[in-house]
Order: C-alpha cells, then sequence, then structure tokens
C-alpha cells in the first residue's frame, strides 16, 4: 500500500457516518453486526478504507458518491418508536419520511412514551456535534410530574444526581404551572444518556407522566404539529456546526 493511498484512508465509522448511513455511534453497531464488507472480506471495528480505491458494500450494496446533505425537524408524536427499520408491532418514524428524498437517519432518540424534537440528517458530523457528551449541548423538555417538586429536590437536579450510570451533568429546572395532583416543569440537560430526564425525577421521588422534548440549543419546536416534519434553516443548521470542531 502507497504512502498516498495511507492518507486517504478513514476510519469506517467515519465514511459511513459521511454516507450518511447513520451516526458513527450507529455506524459502529452496524458494522459490529456484521453487515460492512470491505473488498469482499467482512469489516470489524477500528478498521480504515479509501472510498476513492475500496469497494465498501452495506448489506451486499456497494456504497457510492454521498448524497447531499440533508437537515431535518420533526415533532415524534407519543406511541411513536424512533427506528427506521420495518416493523409490523408498533409504528415507526419512518412512518413520516415516505416524501423525504434522501435518507436520514434520527439523531438520537426518543423513547416510545416521549415526544416532541427530533432531528434527522445524514450528516454524521452534524449528529456527532449533538450527541457527543463532550459538546454538552442543551435539551430542554418540557415534564409532566406526579406530584409537586419541591424546591430542595430542584436543587439536587440543578447539582446533579446519582444515577445508577453515574452522577448526572448539572441541570436548568424551572416550574411552569400545577393542578390539584400534579406539575408541569422545564428541565434542561447538557448530556444524553437513556431515558435520563425520567430516571432523575425519579431518582427524587416523582414519576413521569408526560415528557416532551421542546429544544435543542435555542433551536425551537415551535408550533410543528405532532407527526409533522419540517427542514432546518440555514441559521437554525449552523447554530450546531459551529459546535463541530
Amino acid at each position: 500500500m502507497c504512502y498516498y493511498h495511507t492518507l486517504m484512508e478513514e476510519r469506517l465509522q467515519k465514511i459511513l457516518a459521511k454516507m450518511g448511513i447513520a451516526s458513527r455511534r450507529g455506524a459502529e453497531e452496524i458494522i459490529l453486526e456484521g453487515r460492512v464488507t470491505i473488498n469482499g472480506k467482512t469489516a470489524t471495528l477500528g478498521m480504515k478504507a479509501d472510498m476513492s480505491k475500496d469497494h465498501i458494500k452495506l448489506d451486499g450494496k456497494l456504497l457510492t458518491k454521498p448524497e447531499p446533505k440533508i437537515y431535518l425537524m420533526l415533532n415524534k408524536p407519543r406511541g411513536v418508536i424512533t427506528t427506521l427499520s420495518e416493523t409490523e408491532e408498533r409504528p415507526t418514524i419512518r412512518n413520516f419520511l415516505k416524501k423525504i428524498k434522501y435518507r436520514a437517519f434520527p439523531v438520537g432518540r426518543l423513547d416510545y412514551d416521549s415526544e416532541g424534537l427530533l432531528f434527522l440528517t445524514n450528516d454524521g458530523d452534524f449528529a456527532h456535534a449533538v450527541l457527543h457528551p463532550s459538546k454538552k449541548i442543551p435539551k430542554t423538555y418540557h415534564v409532566k410530574i406526579k406530584g409537586f417538586l419541591e424546591d430542595d429536590k430542584i436543587e439536587r437536579l440543578k447539582k446533579g444526581v446519582k444515577l445508577q450510570d453515574g452522577l448526572t451533568l448539572p441541570s436548568v429546572v424551572k416550574k411552569l404551572r400545577k393542578s390539584e395532583e400534579n406539575s408541569w416543569i422545564e428541565i434542561t440537560i447538557y448530556e444524553g444518556r437513556k431515558r435520563q430526564v425520567r430516571r432523575m425525577l425519579e431518582r427524587v421521588g416523582h414519576s413521569v407522566l408526560k415528557l416532551k422534548r421542546v429544544r435543542i440549543n435555542g433551536i425551537e419546536l415551535g408550533n410543528l404539529a405532532p407527526g409533522e416534519i419540517r427542514y432546518l434553516t440555514p441559521m437554525e443548521v449552523n447554530k450546531i456546526k459551529k459546535e463541530i470542531s
């Protein structure tokens, strides 16, 4: 292998992200599943390749020139799975992408019972900026909880609470409104662990009744209806891209 060819090589998960297949984290999972080959050999995590010379296939299909980059916002309804895989059991976000010409993957997840703002893109670097813990991108949720959040519990959430997978980063918490038995709060977190907001609130003694993500890094869900999708504006894309380094 010549020196120039070595310079042109990139890690396989980065190539898949650039191709719009998945985020880097998602690309790693695809490689581990044995779905990718390089020049006829099953790829492994950590392998490098050169798109200009190597034959890289996903599920037997040759990967070619990347599609144009697209950036979307979906208001994911409650009761929908954040996946593009086909399933007959429950509806998925795939149902809302039928009119989108190019392939796009979800940036992170909202669980089945959660709703609200979800980005989709085929730009792996954009997804990396949103998801990587080092970027500390703020994600804001409106949450209906059982009972009322007392000031001492708000302080615990603000300082960080200890979960099974470690201490959370400090968060921003505001009271919104309350009814006879329940209340609404706004919480902003700076990481993206699985079911993090639900687990944080359960840790301080409050079960979550409804959870809706309304903002990511200053980009608002606004009045987008459940199930509705739109393209991000150039200004919104730049709000995320400035975090890429």
